[in-house]
């Protein structure tokens, strides 16, 4: 009794059509995200707590809170106020990003495994963070640049925040002192998060 063994030259010419097929819809879905997501969020930083590559496209069409963070600021107890924000507006649409900077005080000096557990154990964040970077001065990152150019404005001391709409294009900006339950940042919230809802409705 003869056997034949499947080699990968024998299979049929489809198969080959099929997968050329499905690695140019491949390419093309990643054309169609990477135009269909704003500029400002075309940036990508490792995980805090692993070190994985984080895109930020991957929030478009959220409402993003930004915050440059710090562990040992008069301001760090703002991580209570900002999960709790995260816990009750994430099914909403609100996403925060904490961005770890040694730039303010020396307040900030260790390194990521040290800032996750921190994180973890005194305030259990759970909201996504980023590895440490510079956030002020020439070697800020660059979404902290393009931050700072739209808004004018740029962080003075740790846990300066910035509010971005769902479409990436309004930003607004919160100095330190304005808390996370503060009235101003929560009406500037509330808005984005309705027209974010009225644009879901709709689609």
């Amino acid at each position: 009794m003869k056997t034949h063994r499947l080699s990968i030259v024998s299979l049929h010419p489809h198969f080959w059509m099929t997968s050329l097929l499905l690695l140019i819809a491949a390419v093309w879905s990643a054309q169609v995200a990477a135009k269909e997501c704003p500029p400002l969020l075309r940036h990508s930083f490792p995980s805090l707590q692993d070190g994985k590559p984080q895109n930020l496209c991957q929030y478009q069409g959220k409402v993003i809170l930004v915050v440059n963070t710090a562990s040992y600021c008069g301001f760090t107890d703002q991580y209570g106020g900002l999960e709790a924000l995260n816990r009750k507006y994430k099914d909403q649409g609100l996403v925060v990003l904490g961005f770890p900077s040694n730039d303010f005080g020396n307040q900030e000096p260790g390194d990521s495994k040290k800032i996750a557990t921190f994180c973890r154990l005194t305030y259990n964040v759970e909201f996504p963070m980023l590895e440490k970077s510079h956030v002020v001065g020439k070697q800020r990152n660059a979404f902290y640049a393009e931050l700072e150019r739209r808004t004018q404005q740029k962080p003075a001391w740790n846990f300066h925040k910035y509010l971005i709409d769902h479409a990436g294009k309004q930003v607004e900006s919160f100095e330190s002192a304005v808390a996370p339950d503060d009235k101003r940042l929560l009406e500037s919230l509330h808005k984005m998060l309705d027209a974010r809802k009225k644009l879901v409705r709709k689609t």
